[in-house]
């Protein structure tokens, strides 16, 4: 295949790279603004150049990987939707609402292929998150936890053409609680803060931020973000629900969670060695290594601290080193 790619900052570079050691891809073409980014990527992953993005859907490429500007999405994909050449589209598919219902409508009926870059729908841990409440093996939910942290705020010149985190980052945590619980968002309560990085306040933007979001089934979903985290970029999701049985919980994007389904009865008592234990397979053609497992509940007896049962071995701290959006 010959793949086109518009936009080569960060993320498209990482598409430059990934495609280029996929057998299947036999050429790329590159485009960028910045000329010097389009030749770099050239010279690293032996891409041709063109100077546009008609010329890049002039040059006979299979597909097209939008990696530009939030506010650039809307032209480029209805471009390669006009010239017929299906498209993977970095999330936003657009800056407002209003935009990305009118891209909707514009290609709704257009025949042509085209993705959004909501990765996690592909994650082995979200997959079987999905499977297990659609199944109803986890019975009601009533509360849904979803966290993605970076490890350091994106660049100035990033931010301001980002469209703001709730759009560039909490979106894949909005996306993903629809997609695992089939549920619709009915309400949002959000708020945000800075911590740091004063050229995000600048922006009109915000660096730390909760939302709370009301399914309409009534189950609660919490969504908290930061731009900052130093330690490890995290990605993390789970949902506790209430079944005919027992009470369960599944947890996924943490390296440290069990790796094991816990069977539908009260479970041992958590040791250190749980928090621990080895990863599960990585999916097929995964390019991460999600870990989950459904886990039950804890026994109902409390200790008056919220952290641990009096008398149970305190949890290891999390290992985790790397877990991207």
């Amino acid at each position: 295949m010959r793949i086109g790619i518009m936009g080569l900052g960060r993320i498209g570079a990482f598409h430059a790279e990934t495609l280029s050691g996929l057998p299947a891809v036999t050429s790329l073409v590159v485009t960028d603004p910045f000329t010097d980014a389009a030749k770099s990527a050239a010279e690293r992953f032996g891409a041709e150049v063109a100077d546009s993005p008609e010329a890049v859907l002039a040059a006979g490429v299979d597909g097209v990987v939008v990696a530009a500007a939030t506010d650039a999405h809307p032209g480029l994909v209805l471009a390669a939707v006009e010239a017929g050449v299906p498209v993977f589209c970095e999330k936003p598919v657009a800056r407002t609402m209003r935009e990305g219902v009118a891209v909707l409508e514009a290609v709704r009926d257009a025949g042509v292929e085209i993705q959004i870059g909501y990765n996690r729908r592909f994650d082995a841990g979200f997959v079987a998150a999905r499977a297990a409440v659609a199944s109803g093996e986890l019975g009601a939910l009533h509360t849904v936890r979803s966290t993605t942290l970076d490890p350091a705020p994106p660049p100035p010149a990033y931010v301001a053409a980002s469209g703001g985190i709730f759009r560039d980052c909490s979106v894949h945590d909005f996306d993903i609680i629809r997609w695992v619980t089939g549920r619709e968002v009915v309400e949002v309560y959000a708020t945000g803060g800075n911590r740091g990085a004063d050229y995000i306040a600048a922006a009109g933007d915000a660096d730390t931020t909760a939302a709370v979001l009301t399914l309409d089934d009534g189950t609660l979903a919490v969504v908290s973000n930061s731009r900052h985290n130093a330690r490890v970029t995290t990605s993390a999701w789970s949902c506790t629900a209430s079944g005919t049985a027992s009470p369960w919980a599944w947890r996924t994007g943490c390296r440290c969670a069990p790796s094991s389904p816990a069977p539908r009865s009260r479970p041992a008592p958590r040791t250190t060695s749980s928090w621990t234990a080895s990863p599960p397979p990585t999916a097929p053609n995964s390019p991460r290594s999600p870990r989950s497992s459904p886990v039950g509940a804890p026994p109902p007896a409390r200790s008056p601290t919220p952290w641990r049962r009096a008398g149970s071995p305190r949890r290891a701290r999390c290992r985790c080193t790397r877990i991207g959006r």
